[in-house]
Parts: C-alpha cells; sequence; structure tokens
C-alpha cells in the first residue's frame, strides 16, 4: 500500500513526466509494436537507474552529483534515485530514435503525386532502423536534448520542479559538467546496444505498415519537439532567456534540415 500511495502522490506531483510516457507508449507500440516498446522501456529504464546510482555513489558516468532528497515522503524513489527521473529516459531516447530515423530511414520522394505539400514516404527495414548510423545519430539527438533540459532542471527550485538534485563542482555550460553530457551518451549507447541487437532478432510482425512508417516516425519526432518546447518555455519563463536563447540557435539548423529532409531535398537512401 505504501508503494501504490508513493506512486500516485508522484504521479500528482510530476503529472507531465507520466504524460509524455503515455504519449511515448502509445506512439511506440503503434511504430514497433508493444513487444518491442516493453523491451525498449525496460532496457532504457534499468540502464539509466544504473548510471545514476552508479554517478551518484563514485560518479560514472555523468560525473559526481548527488540527489537533495527533498522529496522524499512526497514521490517514489529506487534507493536514492527519484523514480521519475529514470522513467524519464526511455521517452526521450525514444523520441532521439524516432528523429535518427526520419533522416536515416531510406526513403522515397513523392514530388508531383498531389497537390500541396509532400513529403517523402519511408520505409522501415530492419538493417537500416538497427544499423550503426542510428544508433550514432540517436545519441547525438538524446545528448542535444539534455543540453537544453539539464540547465533548467538544474534551477527546479525556480519552478515547480524542485531543487531535486546539484552538482558539487559546477561546470561550465551553465553550471552543467561535461561529463553529465557524455553520461547520457553512455546511456544512449548501452540501451540501444541492448535494444538493437534484440530488434534483429525477434520476428518482424506488429511493425508499422510501410504506408503508415513517415506519420507514425514524425509523431516520434513530435514528441521529440514537444519535450523541447516544454523546457524551452520553463527556461524562458523564469528569466533565463539567454540559455532559452542557446537552446534555440541549437535547435535552428536541425529543424531546417529535417523540414529539408522530409519535403524530400536532402539526399534519401534508396
Amino acid at each position: 500500500m505504501e508503494f501504490i500511495d508513493l506512486l500516485l502522490k508522484t504521479i500528482a506531483l510530476r503529472p507531465y513526466v507520466f504524460v509524455f510516457l503515455a504519449v511515448f507508449l502509445f506512439l511506440a507500440s503503434r511504430l514497433i509494436g508493444w513487444r518491442r516498446t516493453g523491451y525498449f522501456m525496460g532496457i532504457t529504464f534499468i540502464v539509466a537507474f544504473l548510471c545514476e546510482f552508479s554517478s551518484t555513489h563514485i560518479g560514472i558516468p555523468f560525473g559526481w552529483y548527488h540527489y537533495t532528497g527533498s522529496t522524499v515522503g512526497e514521490e517514489l524513489y529506487m534507493l536514492n534515485v527519484p523514480f521519475m527521473d529514470s522513467l524519464s529516459f526511455p521517452f526521450l531516447l525514444y523520441a532521439s530514435y524516432c528523429m535518427a530515423l526520419a533522416f536515416l530511414l531510406p526513403a522515397e520522394s513523392m514530388k508531383n503525386s498531389s497537390p500541396g505539400i509532400n513529403l517523402v514516404r519511408m520505409e522501415f527495414p530492419l538493417t537500416a532502423r538497427t544499423g550503426w548510423p542510428v544508433m550514432l545519430l540517436t545519441m547525438l539527438f538524446f545528448t542535444y536534448l539534455d543540453i537544453v533540459i539539464d540547465p533548467v532542471t538544474l534551477r527546479g527550485e525556480r519552478w515547480f520542479l524542485g531543487r531535486i538534485y546539484y552538482y558539487p563542482d559546477p561546470g561550465t555550460h551553465f553550471g552543467v559538467p561535461i561529463a553529465n553530457y557524455i553520461g547520457w551518451a553512455v546511456v544512449a549507447f548501452l540501451s540501444l546496444g541492448a535494444y538493437l541487437p534484440l530488434d534483429r532478432k525477434l520476428l518482424q510482425t506488429s511493425l508499422s505498415p510501410t504506408p503508415l512508417v513517415t506519420r507514425r516516425v514524425l509523431l516520434g519526432c513530435g514528441l521529440y519537439y514537444g519535450v523541447l518546447i516544454f523546457n524551452l518555455a520553463i527556461t524562458f519563463w523564469i528569466g533565463e532567456s539567454l540559455m532559452g536563447i542557446t537552446g534555440l540557435f541549437i535547435y535552428l539548423p536541425i529543424t531546417v534540415l529535417l523540414g529539408l529532409r522530409l519535403l524530400g531535398r536532402l539526399p534519401a537512401q534508396a
């Protein structure tokens, strides 16, 4: 009963996390099926928790940081790590994975097929969605997202997150050490390193049919931008204009390139 009570308190305290999580579960199940979604979520959650627990004890892989414990009794913790923190990694990694897929999946240009804006039509072959290029680009998008997320969460006492952690040695990027971003890349590498080979071994069933792949990948990209906009909005709301503008400049070229790719203006794999 205590677990259920703390879980309900966690949902009430962090509703935005569970909204993003619910969106991820729905979107991922439509693209890769429930079985793969379960593996993706379970693997990423476990890897994230172990990495967070390790960093708070030996400083690897995120570097040294500590949770304050200020919300103990108000939300669910796993040992010294807030449950919602590790729970965020699966939907952040899936959204980053969809961004990588949007750039790297084989795609056919649909120009002149109908009036209006014609987006490319993506395919979903096993080799393309589980290859090293997708893995490496996912790691990049995942780490880029934290460049916006971590500086504003570090200032959680100025908004409804609360001051839940701190770095004993503040870093050069708005107080965030570079080691933290390396840690995010490590989490992505370990999680995908376990999930992608598993994807290759599973039966190729319950996957999105080709005509719907583009739409469902783009919905995953929408989740990515939803998280990004949420964090940028908080950044500007607490008055950190330089931090917010930095985030906008980071994502402006990415967004332009994504638009060109979807319109078939960038080279697409055959």
